[in-house]
Order: C-alpha cells, then structure tokens, then sequence
C-alpha cells in the first residue's frame, strides 16, 4: 500500500442545522458522500453509501471494478430503502471514491463532489461536476464567473440511490511519490477557489491535518453555506507511519485563521489582558489582622509580667 499521511475534517458549516456529509477513511480506501433528501433522509443516504463502502463486500475485485461495485452496492441500499421508508422518499447522495493499489489510484464519481490531485506546484480537478450549472457551463450558456454565482448551482444531474440503476464515472491515475489526493463535498468547492485551495494545501504542505483543518476554516470563513467535508492522503512510494485520522465532525467553525499550537490567538490575550486583578481573598485580610492582634497580646503580656516582676521586687 502506497499510502503515507492522510487526514479528514467534516464541519456542518455555518447555515445548516446538520451535517448530511459522511466519509470513509479507511485506507487503502477513502471516500465522501453529500447526502440530499427531505427532512434527515440525506443523512440517512450518505450513511448508507459509507456503510457500503465499509462493508467491503468487493473485496475479490480490484481497481476499477471494485469502485465501481461498491457504489452499485450503496446505490442498491439506498434505493431499497427509499422504496420502502416513505420519508426517505427521493433521497440521493453524491460520491466520490479514491481505492489506492500500489501506485495506482482509482477513483469513481457520481455527483458534485469533487477529487483533485495535487502535484509539485499544481492542482488539477480528477472529477466532473454532474450538476445543472457544469452542463450549462459546457453548453456555452455560463461564463466561470457566472457559475459561480447562479442560484441553482448545487442542482445534481446524477446521484447515488435516486434510480435502481447508477452510471459511475471511473477512471485510474498513475501516481507519484509524494502526490496528494484531495476529496471534498461542494461546501468546500463552493466556498473555495481552486486557486485557494492549492495555497493552503502548500502552505500545510507537511501536514495534512493541519491543512484540511484549514481547508474547513477557510470555506466557514468565506460564508459556510453547506456542510463541508475534506479528505487528503499522501502517496509514499514506501508507506510511511501517518498520523492517522483526527475524526472534525465537531470542529468549530472558525471565522479567524488557525493559532500556531500552544498560541493564544488574539482574541485570548486581549481578554487576559483586559481582565482585571482579583482582589485579596478575605481570608488573607483575616489572616493579617490575627496576626496584629497575637502581636499585641504579646507586649501585654510582657508589660504585664515586667509590671509583676517590678512589684514583687518593691514588695522584698
């Protein structure tokens, strides 16, 4: 297995009540889902389809097929079950798929989600957009400038789970010592200019932790308008020991850039230092005052045993 570093970070983004993301990190494996549906069912599809995947059920296959059969399988699961739950009626999820077999990577796509591969100083987008805004985009009928603005530029033209029967797209990429795959919901396309993305992705460079993590923070502070998930792994022509998953499905959504570790970002210290000083606590003050009292008590006594010891000596 050629995988070295890999890392997530899921967020519900900071218009949406839940978050209907779900991935799987499970290398050689990894994937995301975006879920789409009524009330909770789109949660409910992307689980089925990450079920799915974790189930392995594929495992005599390989390459290609293998992607491919998995995604049959979390189509098949999602379909029955919107065939037979009334409020699951109509839901669908995206997929993207990466399976790495040595130093190949092959990856399937239904959907809007997105892979892209990062290489040296560039980033190039694997997949291709199955939605409303890209088919009118390559019809000439939208400028780039115009999708990303259009008001229905999160419509899906195909999904995972909506009819019995899913055409994959499913292709394999010959990798590269040091190459990284990046697998993102819309919620962070969307948010994000590819552009963008490479420059976080190169400047957290040596860790992909920190870099999805930004990633994340990145897209909430550009608006947050979806649920945002990231998945990031280093091909290592020899495997190295990565630092394994840090699961963010709570992370904060920060609207400022990430402190440096054990930093305090500006917001602490401005209150630390405008915090004012406690007071003395009052059983300092009492212990002070006992201590002049015992003082006192003291030169009496002293006075009144010289006192004693001036008038026994009259008395003689």
């Amino acid at each position: 297995m050629a995988v070295g570093e890999y890392a997530v970070a899921s967020d519900t983004g900071r218009r949406r009540r839940r978050n209907e993301d779900n991935y799987v990190v499970a290398p050689p494996l990894f994937a995301v889902a975006d879920g789409m549906g009524g009330a909770q069912a789109g949660e409910v599809a992307s689980k089925l389809a990450a079920s799915a995947l974790e189930a392995g059920d594929s495992e005599e296959l390989s390459g290609l097929e293998r992607v491919d059969a998995l995604i049959q399988e979390a189509n098949r699961r999602i379909f029955d079950r919107a065939s037979s739950d009334p409020s699951a009626s109509g839901m669908g999820t995206t997929m993207t798929v990466a399976l790495v077999e040595g130093m190949t990577v092959a990856i399937g796509h239904v959907g809007d989600s997105r892979a892209y591969l990062v290489r040296g100083d560039t980033m190039e987008q694997l997949t291709e957009d199955h939605s409303l805004v890209n088919e009118l985009l390559k019809s000439g009928k939208l400028s780039e400038e115009e999708a990303h603005i259009h008001p229905q530029r999160s419509v899906i033209t195909r999904a995972v789970g909506t009819d019995p029967d899913v055409d994959v797209d499913a292709f394999s990429i010959e990798a590269e010592d040091g190459d990284v795959f990046l697998i993102c919901s819309d919620g962070l396309s969307d948010m994000v200019e590819d552009e963008d993305i490479l420059d976080v992705l190169d400047r957290h460079r040596d860790d992909l932790e920190k870099a999805v993590k930004a990633l994340v923070q990145t897209a909430n502070r550009e608006g947050g308008e979806d649920n945002i998930t990231a998945v990031a792994f280093r091909i290592a022509a020899e495997a190295e020991d990565g630092p394994g998953i840090e699961d963010t499905a709570t992370l904060p959504a920060l609207t400022d850039p990430p402190a440096e570790p054990d930093e305090p970002d500006e917001q602490t210290r401005e209150y630390a230092k405008d915090e004012p000083s406690e007071p003395a606590s009052d059983n300092v003050s009492q212990g002070i005052d006992a201590k002049r009292v015992r003082i006192v008590l003291a030169a009496l006594v002293l006075l009144a045993v010289a006192a004693a010891l001036l008038i026994w000596g009259l008395a003689r």
